[in-house]
């Protein structure tokens, strides 16, 4: 088959290897699209050290080659159905696992639900890890409720524009932040009422205030974890979903409990939330928002792009 895999030192490449041979109640799927994540490039660039040479990948859609059955990938692995959290950090396809940016790839059943009916094969490849990961935020970690206003930091990236989605289906007031207008005024398009541009308004809490202040941040850039709680109202919660700026930062600790705030921490979402992410998706009438879609043989500038974060919305590769 033709996949995309990284080797030691970084270097991606679009390669023939050999197809994949599934293990005890593991079935082949025929990858139709795969989604492209931030994870990729971390993988790619040795954040996380894992044996090389790695087809990579989180997402994707496809047919079971065994019964023919449309489906959409969850790309977790260790976290049992009914458990608030995994016994430790859960596993996430596409490394140390092949993953995705392939024609075929190996999965346990448990991983392969039914792809929605409503969404495009592109959509519901671009949709499982940062889709799962805002509706595990919003909803099992924040416990947002209707009417409540929620802020999504850095408008336009896939968890940010799910986020907003979501968020905006279930009743919530959106705001976000961005450093450019031509995105806030994208977020508008799907959900949002309002948005900073952070970039011109270096006190963007303040601003944020002005327009009623959040019950809710939800903050995938680490380094503003001061700031996200500025931005907050009385018992306010930031749930940190990512550390796309940095991973150091500082608190003003007195200010935090005198104003009942919270900080939750989370990251991607157990097969029971994909259940009730996927029930959202049949009952809302949104679109998973596609920048472009390539040819898997581009994956590598695919990846580059990512990183400059121009576009808005989800990368997506097509397997076949």
């Amino acid at each position: 088959m033709q996949a995309v895999r990284v080797h030691e030192g970084g270097e991606v490449v679009y390669e023939t290897v050999p197809d994949p041979v599934p293990g005890d109640r593991e079935v082949l799927v025929e990858l139709r699209f795969a989604g492209v994540n931030r994870r990729d490039k971390l993988v790619s660039g040795g954040t996380y050290p894992y044996p090389m040479p790695l087809v990579l990948g989180s997402d994707g859609a496809g047919i079971r080659r065994d019964t023919g059955e449309e489906v959409v990938i969850y790309p977790g692995f260790g976290w049992a159905r009914g458990a608030d959290h995994p016994p430790q950090i859960v596993g996430i396809l596409g490394g140390p696992r092949d993953g995705t940016y392939a024609e075929l790839v190996a999965l346990p059943v448990e991983n392969l639900f039914p792809k929605p009916a409503r969404l495009s094969w592109e959509e519901a490849a671009a949709f499982p890890l940062a889709a799962i990961t805002a509706y595990r935020a919003l909803f099992s970690r924040a416990r947002i409720r209707q009417g409540e206003t929620v802020l999504v930091l850095g408008a336009g990236s896939g968890v940010s524009t799910f986020a907003v989605q979501l968020a905006s289906q279930a009743g919530a007031d959106v705001l976000v932040t961005s450093s450019s207008d031509e995105k806030i005024e994208r977020a508008k398009q799907i959900g949002a009422r309002a948005g900073v541009n952070y970039a011109s308004t270096p006190d963007w809490p303040a601003a944020v205030k002005e327009l009623g202040g959040a019950d809710v941040v939800v903050d995938s850039v680490g380094s503003t974890w001061q700031q996200s709680v500025e931005a907050l109202r009385m018992g306010g919660r930031v749930v940190v979903l990512g550390a796309t700026g940095g991973t150091d930062v500082q608190l003003q600790v007195r200010n935090f409990y005198f104003h009942h705030h919270s900080l939750l921490g989370t990251m991607l979402g157990g097969p029971d939330e994909m259940d009730g992410l996927l029930r959202m998706v049949e009952a809302g009438a949104w679109q998973p928002v596609i920048a472009s879609v390539s040819p898997l043989s581009e994956a590598a500038d695919v990846l580059d792009r990512l990183v400059r974060g121009a576009h808005f919305g989800k990368l997506v590769l097509a397997c076949s």
